[in-house]
């Protein structure tokens, strides 16, 4: 028995591009068609490129030249600022992520309370998140200038010696974990509305059983609130490797005093956009890429013991 061209065998066997027959199909695929393009041009595009440039030696103006591995052994074996960088980013994690998450739980339980005015108090934590990176800089370049900033004149108004903050190499670092904390608002709103989230039957029920405000919140708020303060600490982890922009305005781009602040996107910045060294920015670029998924991948085999999803307890199993 012959076929005819409407059978689902012939239609299945057409290319993709000849079964969109519907209108809706063609709808689609348009309105898609700018976020596939922006992604090629802007995204997955340069990625492929960086990875490809990494193994050349290129200063713009010239041919790149194909070096394979030759700026990752540069990198791991010759370039003392690199280990330097990373040092220094590795401690501005260590400090500023752990503070940070802390300081926006304790902030988001605070303003959970109902309590008259919380509505401004949220905004006034939640303002700081959303104002320019540089003119924040620029506001705690005077904040901690050392003679007439105003952290160094309270501390003097109670007896205390103000540290020399950005001009000091020991201070320098604790200035920008100490900035990094001006930040809390915008993962308290996210932390905020975990917890309107968490079912009010369950403090309830602990009432009942006689349950005081902190066993509640070590029982019930900070397990039930676990999923939103790992998205947290992921995402804060990430955006710490990254910190550029307070660096870059808070030293004038030369990570000083000394190298003390000298953080790894700032020498990848300096490779790339002053010595015009491309292909070893794109290998610093590749690394720290790597870096960044090693630890998310960690984090994410960590949260197993101690996430807590509501159902499926904390291995993701039911109980």
């Amino acid at each position: 028995m012959l076929r005819t061209a409407a059978s689902p065998t012939l239609s299945r066997a057409r290319p993709w591009y000849r079964r969109l027959t519907t209108k809706r199909e063609v709808e689609f695929y348009l309105a898609i068609a700018p976020w596939l393009v922006g992604f090629v041009l802007f995204t997955g595009g340069p990625i492929l490129a960086a990875l490809l440039i990494g193994f050349t030696q290129w200063q713009i103006i010239d041919t790149p030249k194909w070096i394979w591995l030759g700026n990752y052994v540069q990198l791991f074996t010759h370039d003392k600022l690199f280990w330097t960088s990373v040092a220094n980013t590795v401690y501005y994690v260590a400090l500023s992520v752990p503070f940070g998450v802390v300081g926006s739980v304790l902030v988001a339980i605070l303003l959970n309370q109902k309590v008259a005015g919380v509505a401004l108090f949220r905004t006034i934590f939640y303002l700081p998140s959303v104002t320019s990176g540089v003119a924040m800089a620029i506001l705690w370049v005077w904040l901690c200038n050392p003679e007439v900033g105003l952290i160094n004149s309270a501390l003097r108004f109670v007896g205390l010696p103000g540290p020399g903050w950005l001009n000091d190499q020991h201070w320098a670092m604790p200035a920008l974990i100490l900035m990094s904390l001006w930040n809390v608002g915008g993962n308290m709103v996210v932390l905020l509305a975990g917890l309107q989230g968490i079912p009010s039957h369950l403090y309830e029920a602990a009432k009942l059983d006689g349950a005081n405000h902190r066993q509640e919140l070590r029982h019930i708020t900070l397990p039930m609130l676990s999923p939103v303060i790992f998205f947290v600490l992921v995402v804060s982890t990430i955006g710490a490797f990254q910190i550029f922009t307070n660096v870059f305005v808070m030293t004038g781009g030369t990570g000083g005093p000394g190298t003390a602040t000298l953080v790894y996107v700032l020498y990848l910045y300096q490779n790339a956009f002053q010595y015009l060294k491309m292909g070893y920015a794109a290998a610093m670029a590749e690394i720290l890429f790597l870096i960044i998924l090693g630890l998310t991948v960690g984090q994410f085999a960590m949260a197993r013991r101690w996430v807590y999803y509501e159902g499926g307890g904390r291995d993701g199993k039911e109980l």
